[in-house]
């Protein structure tokens, strides 16, 4: 009976904090959206859609990456050069 009552407090807990979070996710985007307006107007260069395109690309290598199961050992994890592996 004990664990079911710590299972009901630890669930309440976990969504109060999802929804904490996701009003803040919210509210963040709510702020920040007039600011990404003015700067993407002022982006001349493309500087802006150049570094989204990096990040993109970057985020589906690391998908790639997950997708491959290609696991580190412990030693790869803890490696100073571990985000030079796609030199190699």
């Amino acid at each position: 009976m004990q664990t079911l009552a710590v299972d009901i407090a630890f669930t309440f807990v976990d969504d109060a904090t999802a929804l904490v979070t996701g009003l803040g996710r919210a509210l963040l985007r709510f702020a920040v959206t007039p600011i990404d307006r003015i700067a993407n107007a002022c982006d001349i260069a493309g500087v802006l859609a150049e570094r989204r395109a990096t990040f993109r690309m970057w985020r589906a290598n690391r998908a790639r990456a997950r997708h491959e199961s290609r696991r580190f050992g412990l030693l790869g994890r803890f490696s100073p050069f571990r985000h030079l592996a796609h030199l190699t």
